[in-house]
């Protein structure tokens, strides 16, 4: 009788010890706003919309690690972006990130969709959070730098000294050349409240030559204050390619109120050039639940066609409106879980 009791107790401890060595978590933000969006071209008028992800992408995403013992881990993560103002899903399901790895004393390397070198730069030292309009993500749209990486193999070392080094490959799956392979490496340092990091990648697009992107980035916090600036490149093979994206902007936060200001300037070879000032407040009704208000204004120059990005959406006049000066301003609410 007494093994019978011993072995009930072995079996009915096993779910306990699975749940110690494995860990997974399902976690999210939904964001929805309201927005008035003025594109300032010849026959638009500014429009009246409802807006997903004005300040934070909304997604729903699941993580998780094993613990394998010897200070080794496995980890998941998968995550999907969804648009709360129609309920529809991205088109690449999970394309935010898709990533399964290891982690240790080397460092973590992952496997799969990632973010690149760069964008860890970028979002490190972005004021805006790459979420409200006039972010850095401007600097990420089509033909710029890359934020992302497909069948791509990651690391990320652990900090020394304040120090973190990431690397990553991205194979172009091409069977012939070029083959679109990118390379990327960025290296990142922290010391409590100051932040500086620089990454670069070359991307093998074309038979002859190759795209360079690079990017350089700091940010200082001082009791309720906080600067944050980046200058961004994506340097295409090729005339007259090469495009730039500075920012500078401050935060100050008092109790559950946060106000940002945010100046951007983007400029492409051709002498085309557009000027973006943003100014955002949010305010805490929780940990997990703000509501927020930003207002945009962009100044194109008689070539400049450039729009207004936030997390999810963009105001950006088309291509035939040169000097046309988009603005929006959003109000909305974010909730993470």
């Amino acid at each position: 009788m007494k093994y019978k009791f011993l072995a009930a107790a072995l079996v009915s401890s096993f779910p306990l010890f699975a749940q110690a060595q494995t860990n997974v978590q399902v976690y999210g933000v939904m964001d929805a706003a309201i927005a008035v969006e003025d594109t300032d071209a010849p026959g638009e008028d500014r429009r009246t919309v409802i807006n997903s992800g004005n300040q934070s992408s909304s997604r729903i995403g699941f993580r998780g690690t094993e613990d394998l013992g010897n200070g080794l881990k496995a980890l998941f993560n998968i995550e999907a972006g969804v648009a709360l103002d129609t309920g529809a899903a991205d088109s690449s399901l999970f394309g935010r990130r898709a990533v399964v790895g290891l982690q240790g004393n080397f460092g973590t390397v992952t496997v799969g969709r990632e973010y690149s070198p760069i964008a860890a730069v970028a979002a490190a030292t972005d004021i805006l959070g790459q979420g409200m309009f006039g972010s850095n993500l401007s600097a990420f749209a089509t033909n710029r730098l890359t934020r992302r990486l497909a069948n791509s193999v990651n690391y990320k070392s652990n900090s020394l000294a304040g120090f973190t080094v990431n690397a990553a490959y991205s194979a172009g799956e091409r069977t012939v050349d070029p083959s679109g392979d990118l390379s990327g490496v960025s290296v990142e340092y922290k010391n409590g409240g100051f932040y500086v990091g620089g990454g670069y990648h070359v991307l093998e697009r074309l038979a002859t030559g190759d795209d360079k992107e690079w990017g350089v980035g700091a940010g200082l916090s001082f009791g309720d204050f906080e600067i944050k600036g980046n200058y961004l490149v994506a340097d295409q093979t090729g005339a007259n390619n090469e495009y730039k994206n500075a920012n500078i902007g401050a935060s100050y936060a008092t109790g559950p109120n946060k106000f940002f200001i945010n100046f951007q300037q983007q400029k492409i070879e051709t002498g085309a050039k557009g000027n973006t000032v943003s100014l955002a407040y949010t305010y805490s009704l929780s940990k997990r639940t703000n509501i927020y208000t930003t207002y945009a204004q962009l100044r194109n120059n008689n070539r400049g066609v450039f729009g207004i990005s936030s997390s999810s959406t963009a105001v950006t006049p088309p291509a035939t409106a040169l000097g046309a000066d988009p603005s929006v301003f959003t109000v909305g609410v974010r909730h993470s879980f």
